[in-house]
């Protein structure tokens, strides 16, 4: 009985921490690697950031979210780490290299201009430009200066890095049931980094 009562005080600590680690990183918070330079230059790649399981999604967030079966190309479970442009019921347009939410022109201000533009042969063609962007035009019978609407249930995602970005202007929309998180950047990164990533939200329109 004594060797027993031995084994389980040190036993049921440990199952008990795991439990709260499992409890924390699936219904809290959990660690995301950002891959590639989409969201640069707010997220560079391999970089680690904390993801909010239960955070709340709102135009200007950045979130987590599995790919597979958004993009048509990701055939596996896959993170992908953007930022909300549209919530559901919002009304989106791009016109002249300005985008507009439910006619009223989003602030840009945490990326650079060269940093909005969309490749696209023969040259770079402004995001305001949809029309130039087949898949989107396609898929989402998109033309310019034709506002489209957001789903119930959905988001309308970009990454910051929009000349290399693979996002919803080629793929369509996001449902909410593939969201994981929000992206928060801890206290100790730079003051303009916490501001892009943290509370960009608060300052999404101009």
């Amino acid at each position: 009985m004594k060797i027993i009562k031995s084994i389980l005080s040190w036993i049921i600590p440990i199952a008990v921490g795991l439990l709260i680690a499992w409890g924390v990183t699936h219904f809290i918070v959990s660690f995301v690697r950002v891959d590639g330079t989409s969201m640069a230059p707010n997220l560079s790649n391999n970089e680690r950031v904390v993801q909010f399981v239960n955070g709340k999604v709102r135009r200007g967030s950045v979130i987590v979210f599995d790919a597979q079966g958004e993009d048509p190309s990701v055939t596996e479970s896959k993170k992908y780490v953007k930022r909300v442009i549209g919530v559901p019921g919002d009304t989106i347009s791009a016109t002249n290299g300005e985008i507009k939410v439910n006619g009223k022109k989003i602030n840009q201000d945490y990326i650079s201009e060269s940093q909005q533009y969309a490749t696209n042969n023969p040259g770079p063609v402004n995001i305001g430009n949809w029309s130039s962007l087949k898949q989107l035009g396609t898929r989402m019978e998109w033309q310019q200066a034709k506002p489209v609407k957001v789903p119930a249930g959905k988001y309308f995602v970009l990454g910051d890095h929009r000349s290399v970005s693979n996002d919803s202007r080629y793929w369509g929309f996001v449902d909410g049931s593939k969201v994981s998180g929000v992206v928060k950047v801890p206290f100790w990164d730079n003051s303009d980094k916490k501001t892009a990533i943290n509370e960009q939200w608060k300052h999404f329109f101009e």
